[in-house]
């Protein structure tokens, strides 16, 4: 973290200097302002956190709910969600709280005793360490509270307007606050009332009912499994011996259960299997009480029971598998720019088995608040709102099809598997997409070609930016790259060296940072507004083959040391070094050489990263404007 560079700081550093909107913020819901944010669920308030770094941007959340979400139906927290809340300041702390997943134990019936159920196997959670972040269980109000947290120390003083519900909205591109939202006061003395208020954007993160969705026509599209769950969150005597590791249960009589241990060391979550629904039920099923739940339980975990002490949350749902037909409200054809976007529940709804909804739902929010927040701050065309739709309709189908056949799976009985250790190998080849790090955005202009992408094999294109340990050549701080990056809305350029050390007369790399601070096609010249610290839109920074020790950060280009702040300070935190291989075992994941680990030449590559960490260009140190051109379409000048 990195402070004092306006003057000294005494308070807690991450309440940063109001400015923009949050120098004085209306307190009440204003007529007017730049994008209203419908939903607090964790998709809105991603979006509002986001978006309160840009403190020229005038943004609301609204909320029907009188106040903050208390009990969360989300808890499923995947490693790339972590890695992303690492990003807003909150990982670390999360991890403390939350119940974190090691491995999963598979349970089915015992084939000497075929009513008892037997442990069968017990894999790692992550085995092929897929990412440095654990997967984690944690009421979804916390993540809440953590963003708004955030978004309340940014710049922009951002916080939740509770007690307004959305009705419904209207367009008229000759505004210049195009979209007409008419609300009503769900809370308080004037309950009831309805008002009118505009905005340049709408993002509708309201829900698997979606009003926003309704209103600008979108239809969700899919199918209804028609078969029923019924989910507890309890307190419970059990002498199960897995009550405390994530396990899939299966029964000889066809009922499951998806058990899932919760943070605090005693809640518990069951998914339990209620059996086929007919297509004549009628929502019958869900009237299924929490007393017959419990007991389809003690019969599914036979020999062992619950004693059922707390019942903190309970309810029924059916499985079903929809994606809305676009994610905003322009059709393919239509040359006007998006106004009105959907997220989460509203663009995709399906089965909770794999704990995607409130990861992949985070992540369209992730995308579309940096792209607001670049297109009305004036650094961006409108066209990179376009983008929104493109990318995430993409992931949100193929979030279905992992789900359907992974719901399949925990429906299915026992004796319908050839192999009864197949569901424990479907889980261990997969990790990789409920991980959350299957996302590949197709070539667009935000993300380039692959004809470089041989120089930094590992670091995969339109794919999210995969950390490695470096060291910190001024103070010999071992670290993950990626972990330096916070969501400020900048884009990341790493420059990764080549071989000659930093100084040389020879170096590839000397010869770019030149282009870089000088030359009038450079991006630091054509994009960074005037007046602003020359690292106020790109983070640029340095990987150097050699050891921390074997040169001075002195002898590096001042590019990757710029000068920021009222008092022209020098950033000293934007040199880094690779990692030695064999370190002390409390440090042995930051062991490596990044090089070697993400296949990076020797010959030195520049990888140019989103504000949403997702990989944007692969390109050779030896043609800087190239990275001119990368940026020309994306960013207007200035």
């Amino acid at each position: 973290m990195q402070f004092h560079h306006h003057g000294y700081v005494t308070h807690d550093p991450l309440i940063e200097p109001a400015a923009g909107i949050g120098l004085d913020r209306p307190e009440g819901l204003p007529d007017e302002m730049d994008v209203l944010i419908v939903g607090t669920g964790p998709a809105g308030m991603i979006t509002a956190a986001q978006l309160a770094q840009f403190p020229d941007v005038h943004t609301r959340i609204i909320e029907r709910r009188p106040q903050r979400l208390e009990i969360g139906q989300a808890d499923g927290i995947q490693a790339r969600s972590v890695e992303t809340f690492q990003a807003f300041g909150f990982a670390n702390r999360l991890i403390d709280e939350a119940y974190r997943i090691t491995e999963m134990c598979f349970w089915g019936p015992d084939p000497d005793n075929p009513e008892n159920i037997v442990r069968q196997s017990r894999p790692a959670d992550d085995p092929h360490g897929i990412s440095e972040f654990p997967h984690l269980i944690v009421n979804q109000a916390r993540i809440q509270d953590h963003f708004a947290e955030f978004m309340h120390n940014s710049p922009a003083r951002m916080k939740p307007d509770y007690g307004w519900e959305m009705l419904g909205l209207s367009r008229d591109d000759a505004q210049e606050h195009p979209v007409a939202v008419e609300l009503r006061r769900t809370t308080g003395p004037d309950e009831g009332s309805t008002r009118t208020v505009r905005a340049k954007y709408v993002v509708g993160c309201d829900g698997a009912h979606s009003q926003v969705r309704k209103a600008i026509g979108r239809k969700p599209q899919g199918d209804q499994a028609f078969h029923a769950w019924g989910v507890m969150d309890v307190l419970a005597v059990t002498d199960f011996p897995d009550i405390r590791t994530k396990c899939a249960i299966q029964s000889s009589s066809g009922g499951n259960i998806l058990h899932i241990p919760r943070e605090g060391g005693y809640l518990f979550r069951m998914y339990v299997d209620l059996g086929e629904v007919s297509p004549e039920d009628a929502g019958a099923i869900r009237k299924t009480t929490v007393e017959d739940t419990i007991a389809k339980a003690n019969a599914i975990i036979h020999p062992y029971s619950l004693d059922v002490k707390n019942v903190a949350w309970y309810s029924v749902y059916e499985v079903g598998h929809r994606v809305t037909d676009r994610f905003d409200d322009v059709d393919d054809g239509d040359e006007r720019t998006p106004r009105v976007f959907i997220t989460g529940d509203a663009c995709h709804t399906h089965s909770a088995k794999a704990g995607q909804g409130m990861n992949v739902s985070m992540q369209d929010g992730f995308n579309i608040s940096w792209k607001l927040g670049h297109v009305l701050s004036g650094l961006a065309p409108e066209s990179l709102l376009r983008s929104y739709s493109r990318e995430r309709q993409p992931v949100a189908q193929n979030l279905i099809d992992f789900d359907k056949e992974w719901s399949t799976l925990m429906a299915k009985k026992s004796s319908e598997f050839e192999d009864p250790a197949f569901l424990a190998d479907f889980y261990v080849k997969t990790a990789e997409f409920p991980a959350g790090f299957m996302t590949e955005y197709d070539s667009t202009p935000l993300t380039g070609g692959a004809e470089f992408q041989q120089l930094a094999a590992g670091f995969p294109l339109g794919k999210r930016f995969k950390s490695a340990p470096v060291v910190r050549v001024a103070d010999a701080v071992p670290l993950h790259l990626g972990h330096h990056a916070r969501a400020d809305g900048r884009w990341r350029i790493y420059v990764f060296a080549d071989a000659p050390a930093a100084g040389a007369a020879d170096s590839k790399l000397a010869s770019w940072a030149d282009w870089m601070a000088g030359d009038a096609a450079s991006p630091l010249r054509v994009h960074t507004p005037a007046g602003a610290d020359p690292d106020a839109i790109f983070d640029v920074k340095v990987v150097y083959q050699q050891a921390h020790h074997e040169f001075e950060v002195t002898s590096v280009p001042e590019v990757f040391r710029p000068k920021v702040g009222p008092y022209e300070l020098i950033d000293q935190e934007k040199v880094f070094a690779t990692a030695p291989q064999d370190t002390h075992e409390s440090d042995r994941h930051l062991a490596g050489d990044i090089f070697a680990m993400r296949e990076i030449s020797r010959d030195g590559a520049v990888v140019i990263v989103r504000p949403d960490q997702y990989v944007s260009a692969v390109l050779p140190l030896d043609r800087p404007e190239l990275v001119g051109e990368h940026f020309a379409p994306l960013l207007h000048r200035v």
